[in-house]
């Protein structure tokens, strides 16, 4: 018998067990809070790291944990470092898979308990199924298959877990400070096939104060939108008010009229003294904004058709509609970059909060790896400046690229290609940031599959269990070759 069927047999037999896990893991809303004693990403992110760190000891497996901050899952190593470093045939002495437990907020309008784990039509749902739980708890037991089936792989086997993916990698970054990083690896965390690029990814705010209007007429007194800078807009909600309140019949109708030209959902209803409007988009991952549909640039396009008495925020709305608008990438905010190997750059709008005396755009923006951050800041400053217009710079991720023909790349798309028969399929430069691009030899890979629909960051998040079983398996060889 093949080792590889020996191990393969052991992930059937733990198939109930695997989806009990992934199902228990879902039901702890593990979105990162303000900080706690000894739980730096809040409580429930520190509950779902404790629930894996626990599994794991059960298991046999060694564990290690960074004060909190992430930690991982680790067994083999039958060839010790020293041997490695003294000119071993064996390249590198540990491999590591890379997840996160965090995950986005979980938004509205699910059908499905977004932290229940329920089972329907052959997919389990939740919020975290595919990003990034599931693929973590495939690669968990991937490693007790090769465990059970008595295999001691000569390179250690690093499962790491991070805690805040989803926003800052602060705890990634402390990790690796309090321990070697692996020699090779992967991180479960995008989609297949072999990922051989990232593009440089950036979180900033575009915002500007406001002075208050002493006229009378509408007031914009409040809009906002979004849940989180890498999630497309599903949702913005605007008051206003006018002490005329004939005016609100007609902003209805403008509402009604608009909701017929563009086809889209806005509502309308009286809110005390004021009017209360709101608008419903599509969430998507903020790496494939086409996938989904922007609330905040629907309410942006219809805001500029009232005539508001504040200069200051009829000013900021006509820049968002000239210079944002609906485009996706950049183009008319002056960066509109593109190479040969990511094609264009990625803009999304994920955030808008506007009060009495401030507005704030929360941005992410995807670019090309052959360019550099400066360029894309640089590209944009001319047409914010026209506005008067300020920039906080957040969160900086430079691209991430390794040739196609890289021999990891290759022993991966081999992979890939065995066990899916996928001939055509190609390795792909994505838009979005995975931890791969903090470790060296490190690339994406997995787990959805090609043709499946965008649904991380998405009302109703699944995997289907068919998909798990086949996601393990595939991890579990990747794992047995890279290591033997």
């Amino acid at each position: 018998m093949k080792i590889q069927e020996k191990i393969y047999r052991r992930i059937d037999a733990n198939k109930g067990e695997m989806i009990k896990t992934l199902q228990a893991l879902i039901s702890i809303p593990s979105v990162v809070t303000e900080a706690e004693e000894d739980m730096p990403f809040g409580k429930n992110v520190h509950e779902a790291f404790s629930y894996m760190i626990k599994k794991a000891e059960q298991e046999g497996f060694t564990v290690f944990n960074a004060d909190n901050y992430g930690g991982h899952i680790e067994f083999g190593g039958s060839v010790s470092d020293d041997a490695v470093k003294e000119g071993s045939s064996i390249t590198g002495g540990c491999m590591g898979i890379v997840g996160h437990l965090d995950v986005v907020p979980e938004g509205g309008d699910w059908s499905y308990d977004p932290y229940g784990g329920e089972i329907a039509d052959g997919k389990l749902y939740g919020r975290g199924a595919i990003d990034d739980k599931g693929p973590v708890i495939s690669a968990f037991y991937a490693m007790k298959a090769i465990k059970e089936a008595g295999i001691m792989p000569r390179k250690k086997v690093r499962l790491i877990l991070g805690l805040d993916e989803e926003t800052e990698w602060n705890g990634m970054r402390y990790y690796l400070k309090h321990t070697d990083a692996p020699d090779l690896g992967f991180t479960p965390d995008s989609e297949f096939p072999a990922i051989h690029g990232e593009m440089g990814l950036i979180f900033f705010d575009i915002a500007k104060k406001l002075n208050p209007s002493h006229d009378s007429g509408l007031e914009l007194r409040s809009l906002k939108g979004g849940n989180a800078p890498n999630m497309v807009a599903d949702h913005a909600r605007a008051v206003v008010f006018d002490p005329d309140p004939h005016c609100y019949e007609i902003i209805r109708s403008k509402a009604g009229k608009f909701c017929e030209e563009k086809n889209v959902k806005i509502s309308c209803k009286k809110l005390g003294k004021s009017l209360e409007i709101t608008v419903k988009g599509k969430s998507a991952h903020g790496s494939r904004p086409a996938t989904g549909v922007n609330a905040i640039s629907i309410m942006m396009d219809f805001l500029g058709r009232l005539d508001l008495v504040s200069d200051d925020i009829s000013d900021f709305i006509q820049f968002y509609n000239k210079h944002i608008g609906y485009e996706l990438d950049g183009s008319s905010l002056g960066v509109g970059l593109e190479d040969e190997p990511s094609g264009k750059l990625i803009f999304n709008v994920g955030k808008v909060d506007l009060g009495r005396r401030a507005v704030k755009l929360t941005v992410n923006i995807r670019y090309p790896v052959t360019f550099h951050v400066d360029e894309v800041y640089g590209a944009m400053m001319p047409v914010l400046d026209r506005y008067e217009l300020g920039v906080v710079k957040g969160k900086y991720e430079a691209p991430k690229y390794l040739p196609a023909d890289d021999p990891f790349i290759v022993t991966l798309m081999d992979i890939y290609r065995e066990h899916t028969g996928d001939t055509d399929s190609k390795p792909m430069v994505i838009g979005g940031g995975t931890y791969a691009r903090m470790f060296d030899n490190c690339v994406a890979f997995g787990s959805s599959f090609p043709g499946d629909r965008e649904i991380a960051h998405q009302k109703n998040e699944f995997i289907r269990t068919d998909d798990l079983m086949q996601i393990t398996r595939i991890y579990a060889d990747t794992i047995y070759r890279l290591t033997k």
